[in-house]
């Protein structure tokens, strides 16, 4: 496993991170403490989850996740083995369920680290993430920016002071943003600096082969600002494992199960996916392993966030980093990537 420094910390991550969000809902706590085991056996040593999770988030599985991760800590001893990230969710009408609607100030954020805490039993947390923005702005796939007033969001500077005291406190060790724009990540450099406070550490966006959005504004901030990616939706919800070609559907899979999630399922994606799909066996390479490795290998990247529902796609995700990629195949994966460039945002 290859170790990278996580912003300007003194923390070291593992290239690949394992994700968690399926814990609570497509998986029970036994497969989530085997999966946990099977990362840490690899080398994994940074987990990410959230407090909405498990996904889809309702009110019967919201904080389960958490709830796991707290449960294995305690059973396996090995908290402090682990680099340990989690979110609050911001706000919107369809995570009501979560504080009677969540927002990014103080109330709720010192009253979402406590639950967090809590529920995975700790002291502290090494990565506090935003999981979206409070204002109105682009993210979960939009990417035509429309201007919509937002005088009650809470601004970035009370939000910024909030977590300062958070970190004092001794409750996180660092923050970082997610589903975050270049205009946000930049204000919130510039509102830290300001005021005297830390900076944002590292940010949670989509990065994979049919979404390279993040590439347009983001990398040069993740590369000057040493506010690295965490790549989460490597797989683009596993449409290029290739598992869904050819208009498939396997049973239990997280796309048959959960079909309002058609981000990554246009035609336009599934042209692309072939195409990715194709060259990987042309090359006699496992397709999810190819697109995973694509990510891991980005310089923007500090960890991709890999997940499964079972251990052998687990130990397939976790083998993508022995993955040769070579200046060939990186010409072919940008020649398909120049006949379908966004395909799924």
């Amino acid at each position: 496993m290859e170790y990278r420094r996580l912003g300007r910390t003194d923390l070291n991550v593992s290239a690949l991170c394992l994700g968690t969000m399926t814990w609570g809902k497509q998986n029970t706590q036994e497969e989530g403490f085997a999966q946990m085991d099977l990362a840490v056996e690899h080398g994994i040593n940074f987990f990410d989850t959230a407090e909405m999770y498990a996904v889809p988030t309702s009110a019967d599985t919201a904080g389960k996740t958490e709830e796991i991760i707290g449960n294995w800590f305690a059973r396996s001893g090995r908290r402090q083995d682990i680099i340990l990230a989690t979110k609050a969710a911001g706000p919107g009408d369809w995570i009501s369920h979560i504080r009677g609607g969540p927002r990014l100030n103080r109330q709720h954020l010192e009253e979402a680290v406590e639950g967090s805490l809590r529920r995975l039993q700790t002291d502290v947390i090494d990565l506090y993430q935003l999981h979206w923005p409070e204002r109105s702005t682009n993210f979960f796939g939009r990417l035509g920016y429309k201007h919509r007033q937002d005088d009650a969001a809470v601004p970035i500077e009370e939000t910024i002071e909030v977590l300062d005291g958070l970190v004092k406190a001794g409750k996180i060790r660092h923050y970082g943003l997610s589903n975050e724009t270049a205009w946000g990540t930049m204000k919130y450099v510039m509102e830290a600096e300001r005021l005297g406070a830390p900076r944002p550490v590292s940010i949670q966006n989509p990065y994979s082969l049919l979404n390279r959005s993040f590439e347009v504004g983001l990398a040069e901030v993740a590369h000057r600002e040493d506010i690295g990616l965490l790549a989460y939706s490597p797989l683009a919800f596993g449409m290029l494992s290739g598992k869904y070609r050819n208009d498939t559907w396997p049973e239990a899979a997280r796309l048959t199960l959960f079909k309002q999630f058609s981000r990554y399922t246009n035609p336009q994606a599934a042209a692309a996916t072939e195409k990715y799909c194709q060259l990987a066996e042309a090359h006699g390479l496992n397709p999810a392993q190819l697109a995973l490795q694509y990510v891991t290998s980005r310089p923007f990247v500090t960890s991709n966030i890999i997940g499964a529902t079972d251990l052998t796609q687990l130990e397939t995700n976790l083998r993508s980093i022995e993955v040769p990629l070579d200046k060939t195949l990186e010409k072919a994966l940008e020649a398909i990537h120049a006949e379908h460039p966004y395909p799924a945002p």
